[in-house]
């Protein structure tokens, strides 16, 4: 194999300018801190844009998944004895093809993750796997499905079954900003969803992520843990485990100005997508699947499957 003489980057981001420009604006007024006029503003274009009600702004999509694991948790099982994590001594259902980000959150919580398998439809959680999994482990509560690389899942058939036993669906949406399927944002669907501004997503604040709710009381929850969990007194008290979790209003200026280009960027990944599969078009490689009837993704990362066996008769491209 001849190395590319430039490397190709995995999801390089691409800055517009109005970034640099809140940034400065956040300088200018001194809100260098985890609030601000750019986290307000960002949390509402948030929440406008993926159809949500509320947007929280947290350091990280990681810490957005924790939040919503501790959420479920708390309404499923209530507050644990101290020293055990909200999970402790219980299972959650994880999708097996992701970033090991979508599962850290379960285990800091002292649970059992239980991976359910990917069907080729979507790459994603299989829905009669699922099904499969209750009958397994009926008694399990929570589920953690990722929309991956930016191409949803079949969300409904997932909440579906996930009702019928009673169990939240956290949708791990950190790769699929913008995609959505059957006409919703991804994110939206269900009581819990993340998004991610990490430095390859589709839109990035280097670092960053929202926590998606529809419930006033579950992102004002978030604030608090977030924010070191202080109460509303005039001296330090803290009556809930706390956590640092807040994103930035420096990071939330560059986040704001990027969300002015978010439909510009998904077009520039399909762009890409569509590029790849014409050029692979004649090679037994298969790209990123989805029904154009029910799903617009994202293209945050174009993949291919390659059939090893039929790659012979073609010649190899593997060296």
């Amino acid at each position: 194999m001849t190395p590319f003489k430039k490397k190709v980057l995995l999801a390089s981001p691409y800055m517009h300018g109005e970034e640099l420009e809140y940034v400065k604006d956040a300088f200018a007024k001194n809100w260098i801190t985890t609030a601000g006029e750019n986290i307000n503003e960002l949390e509402k274009t948030v929440a406008e844009k993926l159809s949500v009600n509320y947007a929280v702004g947290l350091s990280s999509g990681t810490a957005a998944l924790h939040m919503a694991i501790k959420l479920a948790a708390l309404r499923l099982y209530g507050t644990p004895r101290q020293g055990r994590g909200m999970l402790f001594g219980k299972r959650v259902f994880c999708s097996d093809m992701t970033f090991d980000a979508t599962v850290n959150p379960v285990v800091y919580e002292d649970g059992e993750p239980v991976f359910i398998d990917t069907e080729y439809d979507t790459w994603n959680m299989d829905p009669e796997a699922l099904r499969r999994a209750f009958e397994i482990y009926p008694d399990v509560r929570i589920v953690v499905v990722a929309h991956l690389y930016g191409f949803p899942a079949k969300i409904d058939e997932i909440k579906r079954i996930a009702d019928e036993h009673g169990a939240v669906v956290i949708e791990d949406a950190a790769e699929s900003m913008m995609a959505s399927y059957k006409g919703r944002m991804t994110g939206g669907w269900t009581q819990y969803g993340v998004i991610s501004y990490n430095g390859n997503k589709l839109c990035t604040a280097s670092s960053g992520g929202m926590l998606l709710t529809n419930d006033r009381e579950d992102a004002e929850k978030v604030r608090k843990w977030s924010t070191q969990a202080r109460e509303a007194a005039p001296w330090y008290e803290h009556e809930e485990l706390g956590y640092n979790y807040r994103m930035s209003n420096i990071n939330a200026g560059i986040a704001r100005g990027q969300m002015l280009h978010a439909e510009e960027h998904v077009a520039m990944k399909k762009a890409i997508y569509d590029r790849y599969k014409e050029g692979f078009k004649d090679l037994p490689v298969t790209m990123n699947p989805y029904d154009p009837e029910t799903t617009s993704p994202n293209f945050w990362l174009s993949c291919l499957l390659i059939n090893i066996e039929a790659m012979g008769e073609h010649g190899s491209i593997l060296g």
